[in-house]
């Protein structure tokens, strides 16, 4: 049997919830691996709806897990009920939800808080040498979780900054390509924070996941 990656989604579309592309792009590299996934997903309403035609705010809310089940196929568990024997490895796709509903970075900045179920999964990995790995605006969440963590979101200066200020270590990293902070297990790579396009997101993908399998 494969290892088995916790995917952890928050919801599902790029303005509100997980990026698509980036998690079929993950979900594709993982498979081809050999890695057996179990999808996850806190049980909690979105921070934010937003209508992706019009980029607006809606007034509606919606559940972060209903919403990632419609990337997971239906597959999915409450992060509550996801258990430590349940999986070997944790990773994030990005997409606003990681910096919405799972921290609140996209509105607190440096200051954010985490989602207190994806903090505790994220100290118990840590804790069990148990690799994590991110894309995209995730990385975020385990900057403010894990203190000196080495991390990339690619090279958007702004946010680098802010990764910064939150005791972090920000590399900067071509879109093919992921960052490895073997101290800690952890691999990030930069996916729609400088993409042009799925191809270039899968290739970071690609070197995430190769990067991954070193880490156990």
């Amino acid at each position: 049997m494969g290892k088995k990656i916790a995917f952890i989604l928050s919801g599902c579309g790029v303005k509100d919830g997980s990026e698509i592309h980036e998690a079929v792009a993950a979900l594709i590299a993982l498979d081809r691996a050999g890695y057996e996934v179990i999808f996850a997903a806190p049980d909690v309403e979105q921070a934010a709806t937003v209508d992706h035609r019009t980029a607006s705010a809606e007034s509606i809310t919606r559940n972060t897990l209903k919403e990632s089940a419609r990337i997971a196929r239906g597959n999915i568990l409450p992060l509550s009920e996801l258990r430590s024997e349940d999986y070997d490895a944790v990773m994030f796709p990005g997409g606003f939800g990681a910096a919405l509903t799972l921290c609140s970075f996209a509105v607190d900045g440096p200051e954010c808080s985490v989602n207190p179920e994806v903090e505790s999964l994220i100290n118990e990995a840590l804790q069990s040498g148990k690799p994590i790995a991110a894309m995209c605006i995730a990385p975020v969440i385990l900057a403010r979780t894990i203190p000196g963590a080495k991390l990339t979101i690619g090279s958007h200066p702004e946010t680098a900054d802010a990764i910064s200020a939150m005791g972090a270590v920000h590399v900067n990293c071509p879109v093919n390509e992921s960052v490895v902070d073997l101290e800690r297990k952890l691999v990030t790579t930069p996916a729609y924070m400088l993409a042009s396009g799925p191809a270039e997101v899968y290739e970071g993908a690609l070197s995430m996941v190769e990067e991954l399998g070193r880490l156990f």
